[in-house]
């Protein structure tokens, strides 16, 4: 895995990540260009399955400025490669335990462009400020350690 071409950083403010999975996007050629330029935006994606498919709907990969007329739609839905296996078992778990698939990143493996996903369950409140109170003290807990040397 190398440098990552977008991150979700609200997904793990947002979210429990339960399980992780690395999946193939299937792109058209003017993605590609845009996605390696880092013009996408993954903040408001999410995995929906149809049709014994997978799809990423609400990522935003930009328009790649020399495309000309053949452009494509910034935010049209994009088909994941995965196994059917691994589709049926987390299509299953969204269906019963009113979970979601979020991708938590999109990064470049040799040629191919891979997306990371997770099946999450949203945090509640106070949950989101446990996390924060707990990174808030860590941080300073590191700090005074540092301090004393």
């Amino acid at each position: 895995m190398t440098r990552p071409l977008a991150t979700n950083r609200k997904a793990r403010h947002e979210y429990h990540i339960l399980e992780r999975e690395t999946a193939g996007l299937e792109l058209l050629g003017t993605e590609v260009k845009a996605a390696r330029d880092g013009r996408v935006t993954l903040t408001d994606a999410h995995v929906t399955f149809s049709g014994g498919q997978a799809y990423l709907v609400g990522c935003h990969i930009g328009i790649y400025s020399h495309a000309g007329y053949a452009a494509h739609d910034p935010l049209r839905r994009r088909r994941l490669l995965l196994h059917k296996r691994q589709i049926l078992k987390w299509a299953g778990k969204v269906r019963e335990k009113g979970l979601t698939v979020v991708p938590l990143q999109m990064f470049v493996d040799g040629n191919w462009i891979r997306l990371e996903i997770a099946l999450v369950k949203g945090k509640l409140m106070h949950d989101k400020r446990d996390a924060l109170r707990q990174r808030t003290l860590d941080r300073e807990a590191e700090q005074e350690a540092h301090r004393r040397g």
